[in-house]
């Protein structure tokens, strides 16, 4: 049995990214459709973003949402959830973010 002890999730991820240790859920895959972003661009994204928001309970498996930018510049939302037993990360979803949801950084919701 694999165990990773990463120092953080965004680190775990973006190793797990490298080695091809991930898969996307048929959410990401449709959202990844609607908002036309691909996975290169979801990749170059999460590997040089940022958390914005950790979800340590998530289930099954701790996740956070990255903000990242593609090559191109622009700005999306990826939720990775990572498992730490088979060292696999799965992107639950990915979106480009609403600003009149966002403050101007896109790092914190807006209060609704």
């Amino acid at each position: 049995m694999l165990i990773c002890a990463g120092v953080a999730i965004l680190d775990d991820i973006c190793t797990a990214l490298r080695s091809q240790r991930y898969r996307i859920s048929g959410h990401a895959a449709d959202e990844m459709l609607i908002d036309g972003i691909d996975e290169p661009q979801v990749v170059h994204a999460t590997s040089a973003g940022e958390i914005v928001e950790h979800y340590p309970n998530a289930f099954p498996c701790p996740a956070c949402l990255v903000l990242g930018r593609t090559p191109e510049g622009i700005p999306i939302h990826v939720v990775w959830a990572f498992d730490g037993v088979t060292c696999y990360a799965i992107l639950v979803t990915v979106y480009r973010p609403e600003p009149t949801r966002w403050t101007a950084d896109l790092k914190t919701r807006m209060k609704q």
